[in-house]
């Protein structure tokens, strides 16, 4: 289980003195409890790998939106610290299809579809992001799909 797994890394950090580690690890374990509690579930139970990763996601596309935040609000070093623990984050979700391979996959569908053109694009959106399911951002296969049909 994805959550036994960053409780067993987390107590590893805590022996080792990795301050950022434990802080993000502790984080990501207080967003799962609150799902639980979100979802009407004890406190005490474990979620789900799928429902884990759902929340992982969620953790790494805010510390993105943050360093996008700081970035633009000349503030490097806090930047820095939100990258940090993005890559911490990403350890434990899944490999992220490449845009290569994103292009692969849809240049097949649209084929399969027939769609040559804008106004099949929400239908050859949705059958890609099925291909991939949660190993592709909609931002990049929707920026592929635009470039392979304009």
């Amino acid at each position: 289980m994805l959550t036994q797994q960053i409780k067993t890394q987390m107590i590893a950090a805590m022996k080792a003195k990795d301050d950022l580690r434990v802080q993000t690890l502790r984080g990501a374990m207080s967003a799962f409890t609150n799902e639980l509690v979100a979802k009407g579930r004890k406190p005490t139970e474990e979620l789900t790998d799928d429902e884990a990763m759902a929340v992982l996601k969620r953790l790494g596309k805010q510390r993105t939106d943050a360093i996008d935040q700081y970035t633009k609000g000349n503030r490097p070093e806090l930047a820095e610290k939100e990258a940090n623990e993005k890559k911490i984050i990403d350890e434990f979700l899944p490999q992220m299809a490449s845009r290569e391979e994103i292009e692969g996959v849809a240049r097949a569908k649209m084929a399969e579809m027939g769609v040559s053109d804008a106004t099949g694009i929400g239908k050859l959106t949705g059958a890609v992001m099925k291909e991939f399911v949660g190993r592709a951002d909609g931002s990049v296969v929707k920026d592929v799909l635009n470039g392979l049909i304009s």
